[in-house]
């Protein structure tokens, strides 16, 4: 997990928005936040976001979902790919369970709507540099649930192996992210429940996450 940001410590905020208004405005707001940010050059559309991100390698982009050229899900896959430091917030006019699932498979670390009040974009922006989640509660059930809904219920067989976990740790983790409870994974692996919550537990710590929920969203984005 990322250590907490120093009080000297701005962190380097990159807009990809293609309507210019909406960009400054973002911009000039955050830009008042208690001194924490350093607001980059704007990106007018997904190419020149990756552009950019390239020349300024900021810490945190927010991400416009329909933009001219490359669409920030594409832009998200393409920069996260080469500057895997970089953290990206989705900031969109749309919530289909689809596309915060796209987004959120693609690396993205956050999905705010627009009329998200600037303080809370800016605890966001904290949060995930610090390691958090910058997903709540009721957007992480619903990437579950659209992942399910895509894949199917022996889709988490498919999950890549995480270094790190044991076999048998990446074994629970997959029946984790196929929805099963700790009595469902004891019984389809023949373990006591007790000690399903204890393997439970240690992958929780080892992948550097707070609940099922946050473990299931890294696994699935991995």
């Amino acid at each position: 997990m990322e250590k907490p940001l120093s009080r000297d410590e701005k962190v380097r905020v990159l807009i990809a928005e293609d309507q210019a208004l909406i960009r400054d405005g973002i911009a000039t707001l955050l830009a008042q936040q208690n001194n924490d940010f350093e607001i980059l050059p704007g990106a007018a559309d997904g190419e020149q976001a990756i552009e950019f991100a390239r020349r300024y390698r900021p810490d945190i982009i927010l991400m416009d979902l329909q933009m001219p050229r490359v669409d920030g899900i594409a832009a998200t896959r393409r920069i996260l790919r080469e500057l895997p430091r970089t953290h990206v917030i989705v900031l969109t006019t749309f919530e289909t369970n689809d596309l915060i699932f796209e987004a959120v498979s693609a690396g993205a670390k956050a999905y705010l709507l627009k009329d998200t009040r600037i303080d809370e974009i800016a605890a966001t922006i904290r949060a995930v540099m610090n390691g958090q989640s910058g997903l709540s509660p009721g957007v992480a059930a619903r990437i579950l649930d659209e992942f399910k809904r895509l894949r199917g219920p022996r889709a988490s067989a498919k999950l890549p192996v995480r270094d790190g976990l044991t076999a048998r740790e990446n074994e629970i983790l997959t029946l984790i992210v196929a929805g099963k409870s700790n009595t469902e994974i004891g019984e389809e692996l023949h373990l006591a429940e007790g000690t399903v919550k204890n393997y439970v537990s240690a992958i929780l710590e080892k992948c550097q996450v707070k609940n099922r929920t946050e473990l299931a969203i890294k696994a699935i984005s991995y």
